[in-house]
């Protein structure tokens, strides 16, 4: 099975809360109106170094995911 880099979810437990979820390597959920972010991979000292360089990316691109996918709903 392909899946997907992002999804998006949402859960009637949490109203009004969005979140966009990273399936490749290092996976994450981001909540969408906090900012906060569940990393659901553990990381050696190494990979934190290595992760601080490249989260910046993927939390930009996870968001820039979630503003295509909200645009192509509302159009």
């Amino acid at each position: 099975m392909n899946l997907p880099k992002f999804l998006i979810g949402d859960s009637s437990m949490v109203e009004d809360t969005v979140y966009v979820i990273h399936l490749e390597y290092p996976r994450f959920v981001l909540d969408v109106q906090t900012d906060e972010i569940e990393w659901l991979e553990e990381f050696s000292k190494e990979d934190e170094k290595e992760l601080e360089n490249e989260a910046e990316n993927l939390i930009e691109a996870a968001f820039a995911f979630y503003d295509q996918e909200m645009s192509s709903i509302e159009a």
